[in-house]
Order: C-alpha cells, then sequence, then structure tokens
C-alpha cells in the first residue's frame, strides 16, 4: 500500500485535492472513479521511518525470528502470529513496537514494509531475508534460519564478553592500586626525605604526581571525562575509524585470530542471504555489513565491482587477503559444484570453533600483557620509594 496526494476533477468539473492509500496508479484512479473523480495527477507520498523505540538486539532477533518461524510452520497466520507476540511481550517498548508491525501488516504492508517503518529497531540483514522470503513464499524457512544465525551470533558475542570480563576486571583492579599508591602510600613517603635536594629526580617527580592527585583530583577527573569524549568523538570520524579498523587486521598474531572471527561471521551470514535466494552482490555487500568494518567494507567495494563484471567471487575475496586461503578455496568449490549455500554453511560451522579458539588466544594474550604494564608500574613507584625507605633503615641503625 502506498500513499498518493492527487488532483482530480468531479462530474461538474470542480477540481478536487485529496490524498489516499492504494496498490498503484490504477487501483487509485478506480478508487477515485468510484467516488465520481476523475484523476488527473498524482505524486506518490513516501511514508517516512518512525524513531526506534528500541533496538532488538541478537538475543532478541533470534527469539522473535523462532516464534514467527514455529507459528508459521504451525499453519498460524503472520497477522495472528504478530498478535500472539504482542500479547505476550513484556517490556512496554517493544510491545509497542510490536503494535505498530500488528497494525501496519493488518492494514495491507508486507512484513518487510513493516519492519522497514521502525527504523533502525531491526538490523538490514533481518529486513533483506524476510523480504527475500515473502518473494519466495517460505518465509516460515526463512525465519528459521534468522533464528539460527541470530543464535549463533548471540553466543558468539557472549562468548567474547566472558572472555574479555577478567582482562577487564584485572585492568580496573590495575587503575585502583595505582591510584592507591599514589594517593595514601607515596604521601607517607614524602616525609622520611628530611632533606628535599637528597630526592632523586625520579622520585621527586612520583612525589610531585601524588601530590597533585591529593590536592588537584578534581582536575584529573575532569580529564578523564574530557579524554573519554574525545576519543568516543573522534573514533566516529571517517578516518579514524578506517585506520583503526585496518590495524587490527594488521597487528601481529592478534590480526589474524581477529580476521577468523570477521570469516565466521561472514560465512553465517553469507550463507542464510545466499539460500533465501538473494542475488550474489547483494549478498556480498550485506555480509560484510554485518562485520561493521570500514576497512574491509573499502576492500569489498573492489569484490563487489569485480563480481559485477563476472570474476568468481572466490577470485574476487582471495585478492583482499583479509580471509584465510582455505575459506576462499572452499568458497572455490561451492560455485564449482553450484553447492555454495550448502558449503559455506558446513564452512561456517568450522570457523565457529577456530573463532572460540581465537577469542581464547586473544584473552590469553592481554591477560600476561595486563600484569606486565601492573608489575611495571607498581616497580615504578617502589623504586621512588626505596630511597626514602633506606634512608629511614639508616637513620634508625
Amino acid at each position: 500500500m502506498a500513499i498518493f496526494k492527487y488532483t482530480a476533477t468531479d462530474l461538474s468539473g470542480k477540481t478536487v485535492h485529496g490524498k489516499d492509500s492504494a496498490e498503484d496508479k490504477v487501483a487509485l484512479a478506480q478508487k477515485l472513479k468510484d467516488k465520481g473523480l476523475f484523476l488527473s495527477s498524482f505524486t506518490e507520498e513516501k511514508e517516512k521511518q518512525r524513531d526506534a523505540k528500541t533496538k532488538f538486539k541478537t538475543k532478541d532477533l533470534a527469539f522473535f525470528s523462532r516464534q514467527i518461524s514455529t507459528m508459521l510452520t504451525s499453519g498460524i497466520s503472520l497477522v495472528k502470529a504478530l498478535s500472539i507476540l504482542m500479547s505476550q511481550e513484556e517490556d512496554k517498548k517493544k510491545k509497542s513496537l510490536l503494535s505498530e508491525i500488528y497494525d501496519d501488516v493488518q492494514r495491507g504492508k508486507s512484513f518487510s514494509e513493516a519492519l522497514t517503518a521502525q527504523g533502525t529497531a531491526f538490523p538490514n540483514m533481518f529486513i533483506s531475508m524476510v523480504s527475500a522470503g515473502e518473494s519466495s513464499g517460505n518465509l516460515d524457512l526463512i525465519m528459521n534460519r534468522l533464528s539460527s544465525h541470530y543464535d549463533k551470533e548471540n553466543k558468539t558475542n557472549n562468548k567474547i564478553k566472558s572472555a574479555m570480563s577478567y582482562p577487564m576486571i584485572l585492568g580496573i583492579i590495575m587503575v585502583v592500586i595505582v591510584i592507591a599508591l599514589f594517593v595514601f602510600v607515596m604521601p607517607s613517603f614524602a616525609a622520611m626525605f628530611t632533606n628535599p635536594d637528597d630526592i632523586p629526580a625520579f622520585t621527586q617527580l612520583l612525589l610531585d604526581i601524588s601530590d597533585s592527585m591529593v590536592k588537584f583530583w578534581y582536575i584529573y577527573i575532569a580529564v578523564v571525562v574530557v579524554l573519554v569524549f574525545v576519543v568516543k568523538t573522534v573514533k566516529k570520524l571517517p578516518v579514524v575509524k578506517l585506520w583503526w579498523d585496518r590495524t587490527k587486521c594488521r597487528i601481529p598474531k592478534a590480526g589474524k585470530l581477529i580476521c577468523t572471527i570477521y570469516t565466521s561471521r561472514f560465512a553465517h551470514t553469507m550463507s542464510n542471504l545466499f539460500a533465501s535466494g538473494m542475488g550474489m552482490v547483494e549478498c556480498i555487500q550485506k555480509s560484510e555489513q554485518v562485520l561493521d568494518n570500514a576497512y574491509i567494507s573499502q576492500q569489498f567495494e573492489t569484490v563487489v565491482e569485480n563480481v559485477k563484471q563476472g570474476e568468481a567471487l572466490s577470485t574476487a575475496i582471495a585478492r583482499t587477503g583479509i580471509f584465510d586461503g582455505v575459506f576462499t578455496s572452499v568458497i572455490l568449490v561451492g560455485e564449482e559444484s553450484g553447492t555454495l549455500d550448502d558449503i559455506l554453511e558446513k564452512t561456517a560451522d568450522y570457523y565457529d570453533d577456530e573463532a572460540d579458539t581465537a577469542i581464547n588466544k586473544l584473552t590469553a594474550m592481554l591477560q600476561p600483557l595486563m600484569i606486565m604494564v601492573m608489575g611495571v608500574l607498581v616497580c615504578a613507584i617502589l623504586l621512588a620509594i626505596y630511597p626514602a625507605m633506606y634512608g629511614a633503615m639508616s637513620n634508625i641503625a
């Protein structure tokens, strides 16, 4: 259903302006004719996207897809399925969002159009696959695929969060210990130096820092807040994001592990999109968007152009150097055998295990690094207070 602004004439020749909904121009003309009006001109009014009340996370998308798929497979209509989900939803924002989707579908909109109208609440890949499922008449199967896809993505995200929790806690402890040493320990040793001229330069530097942290703590807090804000703002700049995303892929050892995680996500997404009947070029574009990496997006612009000109996907991807040779070889086999979606799905399962290993290795690399940093900072403070301790012990002797 589209909204049209029209100009028409009635039986007396009077010009009439109005707005009405119809499937297309022919349906609009017939609708107006039934009212005794004759269409003169019209313009289609594009519906504005609503502001997203909430954003569905991977866990929500997996549950939503699974419920829709189960009910459609059971013979329940889409409208009824949405009504059931809406009545069972406890979150007020999500309930309101589902209510709007339900109303749109009931008024004649397609499911994908109703999802699109919700702005950024649903990811583009989700909406594209729903649209492909509607076109092919296999919406239940597509929703089942989406459920599996987002369930796996949610598990991967949880594994990353779980693996990173220990380094984050260690980092917080490290900061707390350093602040405690500067604020509470260092000042007590300052009094041990009877002659300021005898204080070593390095010790004096740390004592000055300690003194400033005690007296001007609010300035330090303000600086930290400003730095966090600046870093977040700068990271959003296209040039900086491109540099950082490229750097992540090129870090010795860690870069290869990060690309392994990207390979797993790309394979899963590509498999699901291709199996839904979507065109190869659109599959490639939406699959790389899931990775949310500006450097890879830049590389895939060339991949898309080469595929449009008839080059094999495996050859175009191999030239980027992002994915390993095994993955590109598997794509080549899938292209030659005509079973690209099946092979990608099996490969994605393999790279899931590789991604788990990569996550564990990245965590294992971070932990000793942070312990070393903590050790260096503590040693530096000990070296600074050692002269005071030595002098105090000499005086006692």
